[in-house]
């Protein structure tokens, strides 16, 4: 292990480093801006690479704890923690920041300081969320990342980012209050602790086992999203900017899948087995019916929200099967999900800066002008199409495995997403970059510039990595995912 709060780091580099850009002001200094928040996001990055390379496989315990008094009086502790299933999170978020940075350096010419700022913010504020063993913090975490996101959304956004804005804000905060219910109620139980590791322990009957069920998977069921709560996701990411679709793609529908790992399984595991036939549908449908509506989008980013919608309904079918390959299929596919997906918008992007439109019918043959873009952009549709050597086959592979261990017929069903995906990922791309150049806009498009090939290639790598040789990501779990699903199965008995 190491002496250095590598978790501190990783939460406070990045937020110091998002004030430190808010301090150069007004755009006169944006060139400056841009600059402090790369060399940030970078040592925000690096200081995560120790929680891998340091990490014990071996063991369940949580790595790297910390914990300092906070709210004596309430015995809220500033507690600190990773296990194998939160630390590639945080690497993750530390990772999609760096990209997110390098993806708006030319992109954003106006208040560039406050547009990084909100970034590195979030990402510090979002690391504490996978990082938090205290409720309490956790909570707070929680509800506070909603607002540079909020903020992302509502300022840089489009036409109606407003109500774009608004609505996700008020989705995910309405949830959220249920779950600070549960915490409450947690705490009185445990007899005045706030910690996650002691509420584990907790004997709770099944009746309030239930209603506390209810009210963390509302929570966490929005943040996903989950069918029927997914209205918001859709509007955010067609009215967000490029940099706050990535991230709300590939880190913050995490958090809601996170939770269901961190509090629903472990604290209350005998109503997370009673309670898991309404998940699996709810999941199934989200995989099916949502892959249909994506089939159906004529607007770019609309389609690969939806995509998203149904390729996290796999994840949380993933959780509520209770076994090994599950679960670890579900954690892998949110990994190869935060790649893809956030390619995928990046792509999106790169030809929205040079065209202005996201609509489909408003491109064609962008290959015969961008061959470089169009082949880079193949390999993440095809990951997002679920193509073996890709990371996006290794999740759901897993995961279908796991289903049709625990039921043929579901494991039948949730296979569904690998032939929805291929229809209208590669539909959409069939659209956009072959065929005739479809008008003079796209008769006029440059290839991508060395730092977009220097963004896309590093996820192309992660992408083609993760799909050939994922054992170094799957064997940092197996301890953890071994040890909640022992836990599981002795409250089941």
């Amino acid at each position: 292990m190491t002496g250095l709060p590598l978790l501190s780091l990783a939460i406070w580099l990045p937020i110091i480093g998002g004030l430190l850009v808010l301090a150069t002001g007004s755009d006169r200094n944006a060139q400056l801006a841009r600059l402090l928040a790369l060399i940030a996001a970078l040592f925000g990055f690096l200081v995560t690479i120790p929680l891998y390379t340091r990490f014990d496989i071996a063991t369940a315990a949580m790595q790297f704890t910390e914990t300092l008094e906070w709210i004596p009086r309430y015995n809220i502790k500033y507690a600190l923690g990773v296990d194998g299933i939160s630390m590639p999170f945080v690497m993750l978020n530390a990772f999609i920041t760096l990209i997110v940075v390098m993806a708006g350096w030319e992109v954003i010419e106006e208040r560039v300081a406050q547009y990084n700022a909100a970034f590195l913010i979030m990402s510090g504020l979002m690391n504490g969320i996978f990082s938090a063993l205290d409720g309490m913090l956790f909570y707070v975490f929680f509800e506070a990342s909603l607002i540079p996101l909020y903020i992302v959304i509502g300022v840089w956004g489009g036409p109606n980012r407003v109500y774009a804005a608004l609505k996700f804000f008020l989705f995910t905060l309405a949830g959220s209050l249920l779950m600070l219910v549960a915490l409450l109620y947690l705490f009185d139980k445990a007899s005045g602790s706030f910690s996650i590791l002691e509420w584990h322990h907790l004997r709770i009957p099944m009746e309030a086992q239930k209603w506390l069920f209810w009210a963390f998977f509302l929570s966490f069921a929005v943040k996903v999203p989950m069918w029927p709560v997914h209205t918001w996701l859709p509007d955010a990411h067609v009215e967000a900017p490029t940099g706050g679709s990535v991230v709300l793609a590939a880190i913050a529908l995490k958090l809601g899948a996170y939770g269901f790992l961190r509090f629903s399984l472990p604290i209350l595991p005998d109503a997370a087995v009673a309670l898991a036939p309404t998940v699996i549908t709810l999941s199934l449908i989200a995989v099916i019916y949502i892959g249909f509506v994506a089939l159906v989008q004529a607007d770019m980013k609309k389609l690969v929200a939806y995509s998203s919608i149904s390729h996290m309904g796999f994840v949380t079918l993933g959780f509520f099967i209770f076994n090994p390959l599950g679960i670890e299929g579900a954690l892998v596919q949110m990994i190869s999900h935060g790649f893809v997906s956030g390619a995928m918008f990046l792509c999106i992007g790169v030809m929205y800066d040079r065209v202005h439109s996201r609509q489909i019918a408003d491109y064609g043959g962008v290959v015969n002008r961008m061959p470089k873009f169009a082949a880079l952009f193949l390999l993440f549709a095809m990951a997002n199409s679920g193509l073996p050597a890709t990371s996006g086959f290794v999740g759901e592979f897993m995961v279908a495995l796991g289903a049709i261990k625990f039921n043929f017929w579901i494991g039948f069903l949730a296979c569904t997403t690998l032939i929805m995906g291929a229809a209208y990922t590669l539909w959409m791309y069939k659209r956009v970059v072959f065929g005739a150049v479809g008008n003079h806009h796209v008769d006029e498009l440059e290839d991508i510039n060395a730092r977009e090939f220097l963004f896309l290639g590093m996820l192309a790598v992660c992408v083609l990595v993760m799909g050939i040789y994922p054992q170094p990501v799957t064997e940092v779990m197996h301890s953890s995912v071994n040890e909640l699903l022992k836990h599981v199965a002795q409250s089941k008995l």
